[in-house]
């Protein structure tokens, strides 16, 4: 029996929370790798369903994964990915930009440009990659989320501070968070607060799209599902603003 890797997410979390009806349920689930139903590589997914089927109500945007799954070992190609996607100049004093030589940015600009062995992906964990290397925190993973964990561990608790999302219909655009977060690190700001107001974003974000899918719905349980959950700076930030909104 196949199963989408998102709505497996889902029907786990609901299970491992003995949730006994088929009533439908908002299901956030982000983590790094899951093949979506449109060929596409998911992993920040806004979905309404339960245990028999589900409907993907929001993802994040969609940003090439160039050379497949040797960027989730490199976060700086990440990075570079997403500030072609925006827009961005690959400016030569950016991390990313030393990080990654010559040769290499100029296979990066074939691959984003032509198309070429760059999948589309939504993933939840390579947006913490990509802005883990944007402030200069990892830019090499040797083990599976390093730079997640990295970015958690240098999160500051005393800052809730956030960057903004676009949230159009069916996707929620990081494109201003990056412009934010890459102002605030021209300006010199602390590396403890840049990732703090990552994560305060994505938890805002994760708000906004509740609250977005019971206005039409009624749907007010909220599933929390994907390996990004185990952020637990992440997770206590989502649920101390998602619980007093109901």
């Amino acid at each position: 029996v196949q199963v989408q890797h998102h709505h497996a997410h889902l029907a786990a979390c609901l299970a491992d929370n003995h949730w006994q009806t088929q009533d439908p349920v908002i299901g956030l689930c982000y983590d790094g790798t899951g093949l979506g139903l449109d060929g596409a590589i998911w992993g920040g997914e806004a979905l309404l369903g339960g245990y028999a089927g589900f409907e993907r109500m929001s993802h994040l945007s969609y940003a090439p994964l160039p050379g497949g799954d040797v960027t989730v070992k490199k976060p700086a190609r990440m990075a570079l990915s997403w500030l072609k996607q925006i827009g961005q100049d690959w400016e030569p004093d950016l991390p990313p930009v030393l990080e990654i030589c010559p040769e290499e940015r100029t296979t990066l600009t074939a691959q984003l440009t032509r198309g070429i062995n760059a999948p589309l992906t939504s993933s939840m964990g390579r947006l913490f990659d990509a802005a883990a290397s944007l402030i200069g925190l990892r830019h090499t993973a040797t083990y599976e989320g390093q730079a997640a964990i990295e970015l958690e561990a240098a999160a500051d608790p005393d800052e809730f501070g956030a960057y903004p999302f676009e949230i159009r219909t069916g996707e929620f655009d990081p494109k201003p968070l990056f412009v934010a977060l890459l102002s605030d690190w021209r300006a010199g700001r602390p590396l403890n607060k840049l990732a703090a107001r990552i994560h305060n974003s994505i938890a805002r974000v994760s708000l906004d799209l509740c609250r977005s899918i019971r206005t039409k719905y009624a749907v007010t349980t909220v599933a929390l599902s994907g390996g990004v959950w185990q952020n637990r700076f992440l997770l206590r930030r989502t649920l101390d603003i998602l619980a007093p909104d109901g």
